[in-house]
């Protein structure tokens, strides 16, 4: 599942085979130089970011939420995604999905996604139509109608992404278990999604109150990225959003995880054709926006490094050369309001053991941790990090969520380019330190999926209601 994934009906789940580097910014081509990239407040604390890229007449419009399912309590697990959903349901002067008629009728796009950290609403359009999304998006950060009777419906409907996403998915399942028994306290436990009891018994005054408490301006990030003026996109969003009333927010409280003080083990029985083994270990991250940690951008390095290609560490030696497992993927996040792991994947070949495939991870990791890596391995991860880049500036969207995905978690847009000198700034000695001092047992979970038989009707059933989701 793609960690942006722009379906609405389909939460933003962190994946279970990560991509590693994602957040990376190459110091060449199209930057956040001030130039290009303008912000202001406005006087009820609503950040708005302006960038510019004239090489087409479109926008990318985006409004970011500083709020996730890190932020629910037990009991109300899944509000957050549950709110977005009903976000499309009507305003006081907009009937239930009269808002998405309205951008398509414009010929533009739109949705939204949730996660930990954030909920972000978007839509991408011809750029003589911005003032017209700016008015539709501030309507709703203030006006929305949560009916009774839409909920009861909505609802249905999250549960029903539940059980086709997570239920009846064997990697769905072995990913959510993964997180709830790595983290014992850490709120990121809890599914983005909800339990399903916690879905079953929520009403539409839980996705109230949770709307009532977080959105609002001061805890907003306004995105705008394309063919525009900055004062002039300022301006519009001095009248559209700037209209929204100022509203306090609460302290925040997000509960710790204690130290780990051994292996965490578990297996799951579910419907599968193949033994799948997920290894992780607790990693630190960026807090508080300072950079200059060392250590978290050394564990993207390390992810880069044992995953990235067929002819890196863990390809090469556990699918080409032992046959242990048919793919294999590793990564890392070193940013992130919720906390972090460093985790390996693996599909098993058929006849092979996670014994064994333990085993073998454990050694390429402690070769790593006693020998270092090789200069040319190093190098091959930086250059991945600027090539990606600047695929990825080829897309007003994409420098879009880009901005609002670090602003969001506290990075500042005008840090980005600093990031990829943090890549670059790693040493293989730093590699190896971290893999010594993190990629250990007293701070590692090992989950194993027993894959049993699969009902042939059942997955039939569940790819057309899958399907019929999707569209």
């Amino acid at each position: 599942m793609n960690q942006y994934k722009t379906n609405r009906l389909c939460i933003n789940l962190k994946p279970i085979f990560f991509c590693a580097l994602i957040l990376l910014i190459p110091n060449s081509g199209y930057s956040q130089k001030a130039e290009f990239t303008h912000e202001t407040t406005l006087d009820n604390g609503l950040k708005v970011i302006v960038k510019e890229d004239h090489r087409a007449p479109t926008v990318a419009h985006m409004v970011w939420y500083r709020t996730g399912s890190i932020d629910e309590t037990m009991g109300t697990t899944g509000v957050a995604h549950v709110l977005e959903h009903m976000m499309f349901k009507g305003t006081k002067t907009l009937g239930p999905g009269e808002f998405s008629k309205k951008v398509a009728a414009l010929g533009g796009r739109e949705n939204a996604f949730t996660n930990n950290d954030y909920t972000a609403y978007f839509q991408q359009i011809e750029k003589s139509y911005l003032p017209e999304m700016m008015r539709l998006e501030a309507d709703r950060m203030h006006n929305l109608v949560l009916s009774e009777e839409e909920f009861k419906k909505e609802i249905k409907v999250v549960m029903e992404e539940r059980r086709l996403r997570t239920d009846d998915q064997a990697s769905g399942l072995l990913y959510e278990q993964f997180i709830a028994t790595a983290f014992n306290s850490a709120p990121n436990r809890n599914p983005v999604i909800g339990w399903m009891e916690d879905l079953k018994n929520m009403t539409y005054l839980d996705a109230q109150n949770w709307y009532k408490k977080w959105y609002t301006p001061s805890n907003a990030i306004l995105v705008v990225v394309g063919d525009v003026e900055p004062k002039q996109v300022f301006e519009m969003a001095k009248n559209t959003y700037g209209k929204v009333p100022k509203q306090i927010l609460e302290e925040r409280k997000i509960q710790g995880e204690p130290d780990q003080k051994g292996v965490k083990r578990f297996s799951l029985k579910a419907p599968a054709e193949n033994i799948v083994v997920m290894m992780g270990w607790k990693a630190p991250k960026v807090i508080d926006a300072n950079i200059d940690v060392v250590d978290p951008w050394a564990l993207e390095v390390l992810a880069g490094v044992l995953d990235g290609n067929e002819n890196t560490r863990l390809n090469r030696i556990l699918v080409k050369e032992k046959n242990i497992s048919t793919g294999v993927n590793a990564g890392a996040d070193a940013i992130g309001r919720s906390e972090q792991l460093f985790i390996i994947s693996s599909v098993l070949a058929k006849g092979k053991t996670p014994a064994i495939f333990e085993t073998e991870v454990k050694k390429i990791i402690a070769d790593i941790a006693q020998n270092g890596i090789k200069p040319d391995e190093l190098k091959r991860v930086k250059i991945a990090v600027t090539a990606s880049q600047i695929y990825k500036r080829d897309s007003v969207f994409g420098q879009a969520m880009e901005i609002g995905s670090l602003e969001v978690v506290g990075i500042p847009w005008n840090k980005i380019d600093a990031l990829t000198d943090k890549i670059r700034d790693v040493t293989a000695d730093q590699v190896q330190a971290v893999a010594k001092k993190y990629l250990i047992d007293d701070r590692l979970t090992v989950g194993v999926l027993d894959p049993q038989p699969i009902d042939p009707q059942k997955k039939l059933a569940n790819d057309r209601a899958a399907a019929s989701i999707k569209h």
